[in-house]
């Protein structure tokens, strides 16, 4: 099963006898685009006009539980996360195609958890609402109650220690910005630097200038450059769980299985008895 669909697949599938579910999950990370702006809307993005049929889902609220010691963006409680979908009109049989403001980080924090959850047919509208090239509407859906029931284990999931024993046996990217992984600047965690052992890898660099994945052959190599070798063992961590699951979706293009490390460095670096690296190195 493919992981992301282009906006012209979409549109055929739309038509199609069995079209599917449409979930809007439009988020930023920052509190604010500029300086004095206000903090960006996501509901207010969507009323202003969304893919005819698309339900909003808020990332904050409905894909992550409170933050805490589990990091910015933890898991959110299974049965919440079942119910935010099942009134989303989610149902097992009928696939679900997410999509975001063209980045593709909040989107993919969904496809994740409905693929961790059991769900067999997620996928990603790649370039977003901004490679949409059909109407766009202002009309509320009322979607048929779903009958999704979630089975949390279906992809892989790591923790704090999994994530260090990771870095060690196998392969355990970071994909937030260089900057952040070599330490020189941490914008939103107490502090700066990496996972022992793990390797960079900016997720912004799986994608080309229109936010679309590169070609799989050419995630394939860029992987395979960063130590992705056949059998070897995949993990992502990035800030919170967003971007990393970013990662993991073109992993997936890649056809390369990988696990989500979901608490992320802002788990990881709250705790002090976590070892802490700096620098351009792995070690």
């Amino acid at each position: 099963m493919n992981a992301i669909i282009s906006a012209s697949e979409l549109e055929q599938e739309r038509a199609g006898r069995n079209p599917p579910v449409l979930l809007d999950v439009r988020w930023q990370l920052s509190t604010a685009t500029a300086a004095g702006a206000a903090p960006f809307d996501g509901r207010a993005e969507y009323a202003a006009g969304h893919l005819p049929g698309a339900v909003f889902v808020d990332l904050d609220r409905e894909l992550a539980s409170a933050p805490g010691g589990g990091g910015r963006h933890p898991l959110p409680d299974v049965a919440e996360f079942g119910a935010a979908m099942r009134r989303a009109g989610v149902t097992a049989g009928r696939p679900v195609v997410v999509y975001d403001g063209g980045q593709g980080w909040a989107a993919a924090r969904a496809w994740w958890l409905l693929r961790w959850t059991g769900h067999p047919n997620v996928r990603v509208l790649d370039g977003g609402l901004p490679a949409w090239r059909g109407p766009l509407s202002t009309e509320v859906p009322a979607p048929e109650e779903g009958d999704f029931t979630p089975r949390p284990g279906a992809v892989g999931l790591l923790d704090a220690d999994g994530a260090a024993a990771l870095a060690r046996s196998g392969l355990l990217l970071d994909a937030r910005a260089g900057e952040r992984y070599r330490g020189e600047v941490e914008p939103i965690d107490p502090v700066g630097g990496h996972i022992p052992g793990a390797v960079s890898a900016p997720t912004m660099d799986n994608v080309a200038g229109d936010g679309r994945f590169l070609p799989a052959e050419e995630l394939r190599a860029r992987f395979k450059t960063l130590g992705a070798s056949e059998g070897e063992e995949v993990g992502v961590y990035c800030g919170s769980g967003v971007s990393a699951a970013h990662e993991v979706l073109a992993l997936a293009v890649a056809g390369i299985p990988a696990a989500l490390y979901v608490g992320s460095w802002s788990e990881w670096s709250s705790d002090p008895a976590r070892p802490i690296a700096v620098g351009p190195d792995p070690q």
